[in-house]
């Protein structure tokens, strides 16, 4: 027999409280930072297979319909192609190194991890993210693996972002922290396997369609684009990749993780015993 809260709704539709969502949060935090080493990085690596994965949709897509409808409607469809490896991120429990600045830094509150665990985590998954990534971006990219013209696309999209100064590249890395961020703590959020889908290809279409700077995204993307022979050089991808990593751990930890954290205390010290 379902309950009522004191607006009427059932209980199984209402939604979560901030400080649930937190609870939660910390939950799967506790559990994340717990893990062997060994875990880490098997997750890591499956995780740097996935962004490629979409890659792989996001360069044939666009390939195939730049052609016929323009660049921009290529590069649109091709954005919703790739919002599949962020779906294989959450439904297959791999993990990027992005997804780390909200749920694990939560379980520093229980006062049961520590600040060393949560330096190994930050540590080890992007290192295994990019070794996942390059290692399958090797293979995708021999010719006559992929359509014809998937290596062309992924040139324009790797010199795009060579392109883009210093200050543009952490502004674009600033909002890319931040977005998956939010999609991280809207997963939590959600009750339904249908529902973390959504929020997850969600975050991947945003984050391809405005081309944002995501640390492991963006670095697949520019090794994919020299193997393809983009003008980018390898200092370049090393400067991106610092680049992004602090601007995204900006956005993450300062826009998102500190202020759902106030959410969230806001909410629980709100939320009094309610009437019969």
């Amino acid at each position: 027999m379902s309950t009522t809260d004191r607006k009427g709704r059932s209980a199984d539709e209402k939604p979560p409280e901030p400080h649930e969502i937190f609870e939660r949060a910390r939950e799967e935090g506790v559990r994340r930072l717990e893990r062997s080493p060994l875990e880490i990085m098997s997750t890591s690596l499956v995780a740097g297979f996935d962004v490629v994965f979409g890659l792989v949709a996001l360069a044939t897509i666009t390939a195939a319909l730049t052609p016929r409808f323009g660049e921009d409607a290529g590069h649109f469809v091709g954005a919703l192609g790739f919002g599949i490896a962020f779906i294989f991120i959450v439904v297959g429990r791999s993990e990027l190194f992005t997804e780390n600045f909200l749920v694990p830094v939560t379980a520093l509150r229980s006062g049961a991890i520590s600040t060393l665990q949560l330096a190994r985590l930050w540590l080890i998954s992007p290192i295994f993210n990019l070794v996942g990534g390059v290692a399958l971006v090797l293979i995708v990219s021999v010719q006559g693996v992929l359509p014809e013209g998937s290596g062309e696309a992924m040139v324009t999209i790797a010199e795009k972002v060579d392109d883009n100064g210093v200050l543009t590249a952490f502004c674009s890395a600033v909002v890319a922290g931040a977005l998956i961020t939010v999609m991280t703590w809207l997963v939590e959020g959600v009750g339904s396997i249908g529902g973390r889908i959504i929020c997850a290809w969600i975050g991947g279409f945003l984050l391809t369609i405005g081309a944002f700077n995501h640390v492991i995204v963006v670095t697949l993307e520019m090794i994919y684009g020299i193997r393809a022979g983009a003008d980018v050089g390898g200092m370049d991808v090393v400067q991106n990749f610092a680049v992004a990593a602090v601007g995204n751990m900006v956005g993450g930890l300062l826009f998102v993780t500190l202020t759902r954290t106030g959410q969230a205390i806001g909410s629980s010290d709100s939320d009094g015993p309610t009437e019969d």
